[in-house]
């Protein structure tokens, strides 16, 4: 009895763990099996078909599942590369992979519509407007870096490194609360995006992301319209 519920469930891990397409053409493969085997990936990509746009998924052909050097080395869950989005397979729930997903997906668009992003610098005067301010909150409970590297846009390691570990998530959380979306989002001017984006598809009461970040909420209002005005121009 034991041992045909071990093959039973078995065969349902093994299913659930099988590549395959989507209905819009999207590959997901899987390197590694997914650890939690109640994770069902195919209902997860429908979700996050159904969610984001058609045109904001185009540049993502491929998602692979799997543990790759990065996620360790750079303490991630998925990065985007050429077309493809990497997956971690160690994931807590559904909802985790497809934030990060969603997240990476978000990344992909950076080269297609940067310009339509950062163009204007909207966004990243409301980032380095709000970079400012943590840097005066910081600063006040002792965490100290050059005003600078608050007002760099750009990914810095360190600066990553000083959020992650010296302050920590778990109290930086406390500190921009009403501020940013999440303890990643002051990271870098594209994580800022990233986690609008995702915050944006994943909560479909807006009213949060557009108090938080009102330049960031129109930006992502108006990419979400872009396929419409692309045709209609």
């Amino acid at each position: 009895m034991l041992t045909d519920h071990l093959q039973a469930r078995l065969k349902k891990h093994q299913q659930k763990n099988k590549d395959f397409y989507t209905r819009s053409g999207l590959q997901v493969y899987f390197k590694d099996p997914l650890v939690d085997d109640q994770i069902d990936l195919e209902r997860v990509i429908s979700k996050f078909e159904g969610m984001v746009p058609s045109h904001l998924r185009e540049e993502v052909e491929m998602v692979i599942v799997g543990w790759f050097d990065e996620f360790e080395s750079r303490s991630i869950n998925a990065f985007y590369d050429s077309g493809t989005l990497f997956v971690s397979n160690i994931q807590d729930s559904e909802v985790d992979i497809l934030d990060d997903i969603i997240h990476e997906t978000a990344h992909s668009l950076e080269e297609a519509y940067g310009y339509e992003i950062y163009g204007d610098k909207n966004i990243e005067k409301e980032f380095l407007r709000k970079r400012k301010y943590l840097y005066d909150l910081l600063w006040t409970q002792g965490y100290k870096l050059p005003v600078s590297t608050f007002m760099d846009t750009e990914y810095n390691e360190e600066f990553d490194m000083f959020l992650y570990k010296k302050v920590g998530y778990e109290k930086l959380s406390q500190i921009i609360h009403g501020l940013f979306i999440s303890a990643y989002a002051p990271t870098s001017l594209k994580e800022y995006f990233a986690t609008g984006f995702v915050e944006f598809y994943l909560n479909s009461e807006h009213k949060h992301l557009q108090k938080i970040g009102p330049a960031l909420y129109e930006k992502l209002v108006l990419l979400q319209k872009q396929e419409a005005l692309d045709n209609h121009s």
